[in-house]
């Protein structure tokens, strides 16, 4: 008797996957819970394990190719008997799906969403760009028929799909290249991490009225505070202090006082967050991903020190969950590891804030009437300006600086 493999549920608002790298081949002895295959999304990248023991039959889908939820991957047989009788199987059950799917296409045409002038609320924009779905085909629930976060959700559960010809659209014709350079050229297909992090910055730029505002940060008495304890601290926690700590906690402190930036544009809502989930930005080898650090303004340092290695090594070890990086209100982006002096970051949509920190770098400076030797860092505070006015961003940036530059601010929550 033949097992199949099929894909999994992959998370919130994910339905489909490209097909990375099978662990075996036909004809290869498999063990149940033993990695077969990798899929990748635009998310995170997930093993999917052998549904049970046996030997692998059969290889439906192959690499590179793109699958939905509950796709046949290939087939499982008892022992090596289910050779030669679990191929043909795969056929009827691959058909199947696609015979159901094929009454849904013509939905799409009929729906009449051409008739609201009204753009997509940006939760509901934000999930039918990551399902791969085009809000004009859908009917929208909200006021002058704008389509609405619920709208979507429900579009993707009916099985509505973006029209054949909408990723047609072709970009400018590349220039072609001499016969000499294009013998030297290498084309790589963008991983589906790649492209949702190209669509999402560059729906970030369309959508939000981002603004900049900057400032620097004398980070003297942080350096002198973490001197002083890092190897208590690391003796009794167990994790080693870093800056990070200092921000985040320096980050909820500002959001408390300055709840604008902490909150998101929802169609002609505000959304208030009286919490506090800070992304943190961790550059990986297939890309930048954004774990969340929940509650963080309800964390010590410490706690906020251990979460931050506990999923930054997930996401360097590509075992980063969905639930890791959903949900986040605010982002802290750190290109200072890797050498930059001054950066804008983009927004992390469809939050309204995000600050980048960068190099620690000792400049002169004017102290008290005299020109002294400081560890400086300057600090970006990019914003929606739609919701975000001036004064609260520079406020906002001014309280961090002070929360810094002062860090017994941040023990006595002032």
């Amino acid at each position: 008797m033949a097992t199949e493999i099929r894909v999994p549920t992959l998370g919130e608002s994910v339905s489909e996957a490209t097909v990375g790298t099978w662990f075996k081949k036909v004809g290869d002895t498999v063990k149940a819970d033993e990695p077969l295959v990798e899929l990748e999304t635009d998310k995170v990248t997930v093993e999917v394990p052998a549904p049970a023991s046996g030997v692998l039959t059969e290889i439906v889908a192959n690499n590179g190719e793109t699958v939905g939820l509950g796709a046949l991957l290939g087939q499982i047989a008892e022992g090596g008997a289910g050779a030669a009788t679990s191929a043909p199987a795969a056929k009827p059950a691959e058909a199947a799906p696609a015979k159901a799917a094929e009454p849904a296409a013509p939905a799409p045409a009929a729906a009449p969403a051409a008739a609201s002038s009204m753009p997509p609320a940006p939760a509901a924009a934000k999930i039918a760009a990551d399902s791969n779905i085009s809000t004009a085909d859908i009917d929208g629930s909200g006021k002058r028929g704008q389509v609405l976060k619920g709208d979507v959700i429900a579009a993707v559960a009916r099985g509505v799909s973006a029209p054949a010809q909408a990723p047609a659209a072709p970009a400018a014709p590349r220039p072609v290249s001499s016969a000499d350079d294009a013998a030297r050229e290498e084309r790589v297909k963008m991983t589906r991490l790649r492209q949702t992090i190209a669509r999402r910055l560059k729906d970030a730029q369309n959508t939000a009225a981002m603004l900049t505002t900057y400032n620097e940060v004398d980070m003297k008495a942080v350096m002198d505070l973490r001197n002083r304890y890092k190897d208590i601290f690391e003796k009794k926690h167990g994790v080693k202090l870093g800056f990070m700590g200092f921000f985040t906690k320096a980050v909820t402190h500002a959001l408390k006082e300055l709840p604008a930036v902490n909150a998101e544009i929802d169609g002609t809502d505000i959304i208030y967050k009286n919490y506090c989930h800070v992304g943190v930005a961790v550059g990986t080898d297939k890309g930048l991903v954004v774990p969340v650090v929940r509650d963080a303004d309800q964390m010590s340092i410490a706690e906020i020190e251990k979460e931050i290695g506990r999923l930054g090594k997930l996401a360097r070890d590509g075992q980063l969950s969905m639930a890791d990086m959903q949900g986040g209100t605010f982002t802290i982006s750190n290109g200072g590891v890797y050498g930059s002096l001054m950066s804008s970051p983009i927004l992390n949509a469809p939050q309204s804030g995000i600050l980048g920190m960068h190099k620690i770098q000792e400049r002169p400076v004017a102290i008290g009437g005299q020109v002294v030797i400081r560890p400086m860092m300057y600090l970006a505070l990019s914003y929606d300006h739609r919701m975000v006015d001036g004064k609260e961003a520079v406020t906002f940036l001014v309280r961090v600086k002070e929360s810094l530059e002062d860090p017994e601010r941040l023990v006595l929550d002032l």
